[in-house]
C-alpha cells in the first residue's frame, strides 16, 4: 500500500530524501450471473490496493445492488485491478442501481451518480430500535486507540481509516484507504462476508470528516453510532436524524459535538 519516492524537502535547508507515498490505483468492479458469458461493469473506483474483495462486496451492498452474501459464488481477480463477482442465477439484483455507479473517485463516491434522486439508498435495518449506548469516557479514547493501528497513515499522512469498536472501546476491525468511502466499504464488506450485518452493537469511527455518503453507508450496515474526528456536513446530519443514527463530530481526547440521537451517549 506504500511506495517510496525521492523528493526534495524544503525547510531551513533543502535535502533529497526518500518519502513514503500512499498508493492510489483504479479498481474496476464487474459482476455477472453464473450462466452468463458477458459481464456488467458496475464501477471504477480509485483506491489503495488491498482487501479488494471486501471493497467490492461492501460497495455493492452499501449501494443497494447486492443484499444477500449467499448469492455470491466467487470473487475473482483474473486481471490486476479488476474484480469480477459471480452470482447465482437466482440472485435478485437491483439493476436500476447499477447505472448510477459507473465511476467514482477516491475522494467522492457520489460524483458519478446519474442524478440527485439516485444518491439516496434505503437501509433495510430499523436503527431506531437499536439500544446501543456508550459512555463519553470511552469515546474520548477512540481516536488514540485507532491511531495505534494506522500504520499506513503514520508512514504517509495520506490515508483515511474506518474502524469498528464495541461500546467498551475494544477495536473489532479497521481498514485504511486513500478514499474515505473505500475504507468504509472495505470494513462493511468484511462484515457482510462474515454474516455480521447489521452492526447494531458497534461504534463506527471515521478518521476524517463525516460526509453524507459515509452516513448513508453506515445506515445501510445498521450502525447506530458514528463518530468522526472531523466535522460532519449538513446533509450528513440530516441523514443521521432521518435514520436515527447518533452522530458525533470533532471527537477529541476531552470533547466532542453531538448532532443527533443524544440519548445513546451517557
Amino acid at each position: 500500500m506504500i511506495q517510496t519516492r525521492k523528493i526534495k524537502r524544503v525547510d531551513s535547508f533543502t535535502e533529497v530524501v526518500e518519502d513514503s507515498i500512499a498508493i492510489e490505483e483504479p479498481l474496476e468492479i464487474s459482476m455477472k450471473k453464473e450462466s452468463e458469458i458477458t459481464t456488467t461493469k458496475v464501477s471504477i473506483t480509485m483506491r489503495t490496493p488491498g482487501n479488494d474483495s471486501d471493497l467490492a462486496l461492501g460497495f455493492l451492498f452499501t449501494e443497494g445492488i447486492l443484499t444477500d452474501f449467499n448469492d455470491v459464488i466467487s470473487v475473482s481477480e483474473f486481471v490486476e485491478n479488476e474484480i469480477l463477482i459471480t452470482l447465482k442465477d437466482s440472485a435478485q439484483i437491483e439493476v436500476g442501481q447499477i447505472d448510477r455507479n459507473f465511476y467514482t473517485t477516491s475522494s467522492c463516491g457520489v460524483c458519478g451518480k446519474a442524478s440527485i434522486d439516485a444518491i439516496h439508498t434505503v437501509s433495510s435495518f430499523d436503527i431506531d430500535n437499536f439500544d446501543l449506548t456508550v459512555k463519553k469516557e470511552v469515546l474520548y479514547e477512540l481516536p488514540a486507540s485507532l491511531q495505534q493501528y494506522q500504520t499506513t497513515f503514520n508512514q504517509t499522512g495520506g490515508i483515511h481509516a474506518a474502524a469498528l469498536f464495541t461500546n467498551e472501546g475494544a477495536l473489532i476491525s479497521y481498514q485504511e484507504d486513500v478514499g474515505r468511502h473505500n475504507a468504509l466499504d472495505k470494513l462493511i464488506g468484511e462484515a457482510f462476508t462474515k454474516g455480521q450485518l447489521p452492526l447494531r452493537n458497534n461504534i463506527l469511527l471515521l478518521s476524517g470528516r463525516g460526509s453524507f455518503e459515509l452516513l448513508q453507508k453506515a445506515g445501510m450496515a445498521g450502525i447506530p453510532i458514528v463518530a468522526c474526528v472531523g466535522a460532519p456536513s449538513s446533509l450528513a446530519i440530516d441523514l443521521a436524524e432521518e435514520q436515527a443514527i447518533t452522530l458525533i463530530g470533532f471527537l477529541k481526547k476531552d470533547r466532542f459535538n453531538l448532532y443527533s440521537r443524544y440519548e445513546r451517549v451517557q
